[in-house]
């Protein structure tokens, strides 16, 4: 069936909705790294062959503290992108790539928060 290119698919609205939910729950309840103490995962976007997840982070604090925050995220994927592995009902996992979502800090400090 042809799809027209107006949007994500259902598919991957499900997938990105599970990923998000995954991951918000590994840094809740897994990861012990204290740099990702504040961080909250505000959502995830897949690419359209679903290879590239997209997840957008928000935290309080200053420059320095979304620095290492960031670089805690990145170390830790291998392992975010194992235990997703065994929740997800998918064959493959995405690459997962993280992004400040300034979105979001704009609507509630009124500009990129640091």
């Amino acid at each position: 069936m042809p799809r027209n290119n107006e949007g994500p698919s259902r598919r991957s609205m499900r997938l990105a909705d599970q990923i998000m939910r995954d991951l918000a729950s590994l840094l809740a309840m897994e990861l012990a790294d204290p740099r990702l103490e504040l961080v909250t995962i505000s959502g995830v976007r897949l690419n359209s062959d679903l290879s590239v997840a997209t997840v957008y982070y928000t935290m309080h604090g200053d420059a320095e503290r979304f620095k290492a925050a960031e670089s805690a995220l990145y170390q830790a994927r291998g392992l975010m992108r194992s235990r997703l592995a065994k929740g997800l009902n998918s064959k493959f996992v995405p690459e997962l790539r993280f992004a400040r979502d300034e979105f979001l800090e704009t609507m509630v400090y009124g500009q990129p928060h640091a």
